[in-house]
């Protein structure tokens, strides 16, 4: 049995024995139909699986509409649609499928590499601006800040951060026409005090990571999100859209934690 299989497993009987409470749950997805191994690389069919999925069963909530019912303390069980980067893949595969169901969804850009017409550091070529623009004006596309170059601000300075923030934030106002209110840290790494001060002045929202459901009273800069990968079985994304598998979110937590140790050394 794989790792990844036998986290999943341990992850859905604890759900079992403490099922997980209502609340809205925010979606992680990085790319669709990029035609690569990685886990976060999901072939189209699958997306539109989840898609047809959420369609069905859930109420689809913008990332505005969550954010707002949580500071007024109502409790909307619901799910909300996330990507985070801005690959090619996002504006020809991703957002045709999100049309045909009328789903919205939120991509946090990573803009310098749109600006400049890079790929991503990873090698995955980005979306242009020309792309988001049209998926923007569809009515069901937001665009948030995923920093300028997709930098981890748990050590960065406080001028990295007033860069990585502002030209980030300058990006999408001019190319989109409005300024972005949500953020997303990079890895789901989260910033030291200088980047949590500065992220909170600028936006209504900051996601991390977590495998649980989001409710009233929650930091709303500290967002849960659960990531969706490539394979996961109808019943495994059902656990996901349900709040579940959230032992899986505290081992990623204790993981990306170690890294963020290694790197300080």
């Amino acid at each position: 049995m794989s790792a990844r299989r036998w986290v999943s497993n341990a992850a859905r009987a604890y759900d079992r024995i403490r099922p997980p409470a209502p609340g809205v749950v925010v979606l992680i997805y990085h790319r669709v139909g990029g035609g690569t191994a990685s886990a976060v690389d999901l072939p189209v069919d699958e997306f539109d699986a989840q898609m047809t999925m959420l369609a069905s069963t859930s109420t689809v909530l913008t990332l505005d509409e969550a954010v707002t019912a949580l500071a007024d303390g109502q409790q909307p069980a619901g799910v909300v649609i996330t990507f985070d980067d801005g690959t090619a893949d996002f504006t020809a595969n991703a957002v045709p499928v999100l049309q045909r169901h009328n789903l919205p969804a939120t991509l946090y850009a990573a803009t310098g590499f749109i600006d400049q017409r890079l790929p991503m550091p990873w090698g995955a070529p980005s979306a242009t601006w020309d792309q988001l623009r049209i998926a923007a004006a569809s009515g069901l596309i937001t665009i948030g800040s995923h920093t300028r170059d997709h930098l981890l601000l748990d050590h960065a300075t406080s001028d990295e951060v007033e860069e990585q923030l502002d030209e980030s934030i300058a990006s999408i106002t001019r190319e989109i026409g409005t300024p972005p209110q949500h953020f997303a840290y990079p890895k789901a790494v989260r910033g030291n005090k200088l980047a949590d001060t500065a992220v909170r002045r600028r936006f209504a929202s900051a996601a991390l990571a977590g495998n649980r459901a989001n409710r009233p009273g929650d930091d709303l800069y500290r967002l849960a999100r659960t990531p969706v990968h490539s394979g996961d079985t109808p019943e495994l994304f059902a656990a996901k859209v349900g709040g579940g598998l959230r032992l899986e979110g505290v081992l990623r937590d204790m993981v990306t934690r170690g890294r963020a140790l290694v790197r300080q050394r």
